[in-house]
């Protein structure tokens, strides 16, 4: 008999050469689907050191020039300056451990689920750090003096999925941020699935036009709701609300790791009031040091230890 080995490069004598791409194409396929908030804030990739730093230039004045007089810069309208660092946290992982003989075995496909899982559970984990430093964000006094903070926008009790009140929600948002010369492009809403659907189904709010070719809104595929007052909008079951992740009955909100997170991320307590992101992009950052990468461990125990 003359076996066949799909798993082998160009017919060569190791017959797994191809899968460990596979699945490591997988991985990366889910990660990159999944992961909602890295695209919406600033990003920087560190080669060496563990942390990055981040400035913050405050707002400068004009005024008029007196003829004859000498343009040597004026000490009381220079502009002021601070910094935000971020740390890298502890490598993130996911992992799992598949008997090789269940492997061959089994009648169904083991390495999918695992690699689609493994890729789900890094982004998700990823996307509420992000959006949990968001949310802080709002509570926060600028970085630079006599600057604008973060704010907060109240949508009465018990109005988290009534989609007047979040719609109002975005135009007094819309507002703040232009009392604040916040950039227009940038502006970003991550949403609750509930209240996303909330807007696309209610009437009421003229969000979605019903005319035919409109392409604001599709009641059909539930898509289509690009923007309210020139926000973009996202929806993710990761963003704080109520305490949880994405709905009231959702995972709890877990305090921060002292030990293996760098950066204050908040405790429970901070997100008990909390039901949607409205943010620019320049509210947050994140840094990475080590790209997405998938390894198998083998015999190879620098790997399960991730040192040599």
């Amino acid at each position: 008999m003359n076996l066949t080995s799909p798993g082998s490069l160009n017919g060569g004598s190791d017959t797994r050469a191809l899968l460990l791409k596979l699945f490591t194409g997988e991985v990366y396929e889910s990660f990159r689907n999944s992961l909602i908030a890295k695209p919406l804030v600033l990003n920087r990739t560190l080669t060496n050191g563990k942390e990055a730093q981040f400035i913050h230039t405050g707002a400068m004045s004009a005024s008029f020039h007196t003829p004859g007089t000498p343009l040597l810069g004026n000490s009381n309208d220079a502009p002021k300056q601070a910094e935000t660092t971020i740390t890298v946290d502890q490598l993130l992982v996911s992992q799992a451990f598949v008997y090789e003989l269940d492997s061959v075995l089994a009648h169904y496909d083991i390495r999918g689920p695992i690699a689609r899982q493994i890729g789900q559970s890094l982004a998700e984990h990823y996307d509420r750090r992000i959006f949990r430093v968001l949310d802080q964000a709002a509570e926060a006094s600028a970085a630079v003096d006599d600057e604008p903070g973060g704010f907060t926008v109240a949508l009465g009790a018990d109005n988290e999925y009534d989609a007047q009140a979040l719609v109002d929600g975005f135009f007094e948002a819309a507002a703040l941020l232009d009392e604040r010369s916040a950039p227009r492009e940038g502006r970003v809403a991550v949403l609750s699935p509930r209240q996303y659907y909330s807007l696309i189904s209610s009437v009421d709010t003229n969000i979605l036009n019903r005319d035919i070719g409109n392409t604001q809104g599709n009641l059909n595929s539930g898509d289509g709701l690009f923007e309210i007052a020139g926000i973009k909008i996202q929806k993710s079951n990761n963003i704080p609300f109520l305490g949880k992740y994405g709905v009231e009955t959702g995972t709890d909100i877990e305090d921060t790791d002292d030990t293996n997170e760098k950066n204050d991320y908040g405790d429970a307590t901070d997100f008990a009031n909390s039901c949607g992101l409205i943010f620019h992009r320049d509210a947050a950052a994140a840094v990475e040091a080590i790209g997405p990468s998938v390894q198998t461990s083998g015999g190879d125990v620098s790997i399960m230890y991730q040192g040599k």
